[in-house]
């Protein structure tokens, strides 16, 4: 799975995720008063609009993104209606080429760490000899504090499945350091963590270098991500807190290899929300132009980010 990206992002010449972090909040009046209008109601309407959302941004964009992240905490809030939407955004991405994160930060221990693994990049045994898929995603971000019986059934399920895993290193958030980067044994937990990344990748390493088995590691956190790189050669990074957490495309340079490759840096609320600042300073207040707002924020931030590699020496081959 991780060569797919690699070549996506080759292709692209953008070694950015966009995540669909959705909430009724984010999108325009216009949109939610015409499924009210329709006769809908309560969750369907707000998740019928969300779909909507989603699918005109992903239609935005996906010529010129490699992937979509898609986190589940916005669509479970809404329910049963909100996970079916979780689901057919994803679908819907896919169709159009483009890889799936599923941003969950799943995991638990033996068979519960199995169902989770199950339900995101396995098939589910309906009986009968009949298996199905619940979500279609291509990569899920699990929680590695558990150990490695929590790890292993989501690795077997990536070997069966050809799916792919980020594993939380060192995440963006103010209070990580609590925990991450607590000294044990002259090594800081983060470092811990990225050892056993390393170790859990070795069996999944793909033709370019790069093991379908990465890590999120924030661009909040440039030195300790620099430490990372320099330690875990072979790892992907998924590099969240870029934009409205206040990282900048020279924050994330440290995450990229001498090649260009190695990471890939998500955006959210700064893309999806892009059309309320385009409308403030032009004084439209339709938000007709929401999807295009979105196209614009994106190829921006692709600009920066690709300048500012090559600020740092660093062409993205």
């Amino acid at each position: 799975m991780i060569d797919r990206l690699l070549e996506q992002i080759r292709q692209k010449k953008n070694p950015s995720v966009i995540g669909l972090d959705s909430r009724i909040e984010y999108i325009p009046d216009t949109i939610f008063r015409l499924f009210v209008k329709n006769g809908e109601s309560g969750f369907q309407a707000a998740t019928e609009a969300i779909l909507y959302f989603n699918k005109s941004i992903i239609d935005a964009i996906f010529d010129i993104i490699p992937a979509i992240k898609v986190q589940t905490a916005y669509y479970e809030m809404y329910g049963v209606h909100g996970m079916q939407v979780f689901r057919d955004t994803c679908a819907y991405a896919q169709s159009k080429g483009l890889i799936v994160i599923g941003d969950a930060k799943r995991n638990d221990i033996g068979a519960t760490a199995q169902a989770y693994s199950t339900a995101y990049l396995g098939k589910t045994n309906l009986g009968l000899g009949m298996t199905e898929e619940a979500f279609p995603v291509d990569f899920l971000t699990i929680n590695p504090y558990l150990g490695a019986d929590g790890i292993q059934p989501f690795l077997e399920d990536c070997k069966r499945y050809k799916k792919g895993l980020f594993i939380l290193a060192k995440t963006s958030n103010p209070s990580s350091g609590q925990l991450q980067d607590l000294l044990v044994g002259g090594k800081r937990i983060y470092e811990i963590v990225g050892e056993y990344i390393k170790e859990w990748s070795h069996e999944l390493q793909g033709q370019y270098g790069y093991s379908s088995v990465g890590a999120v590691v924030g661009a909040t956190y440039p030195e300790q991500m620099a430490r990372l790189r320099n330690d875990l050669p072979g790892i992907f990074f998924l590099v969240p807190g870029y934009g409205v957490q206040g990282a900048s495309g020279d924050d994330i340079t440290n995450a990229f290899d001498k090649n260009g490759w190695g990471a890939i840096v998500n955006a959210s609320r700064s893309v999806l929300c892009a059309y309320q600042k385009q409308s403030t300073q032009s004084g439209d207040n339709q938000h007709s132009n929401f999807a295009f707002a979105a196209r614009l924020e994106v190829i921006r931030m692709r600009d920066e980010i690709m300048n500012s590699l090559q600020k740092a020496g660093i062409n993205l081959v």
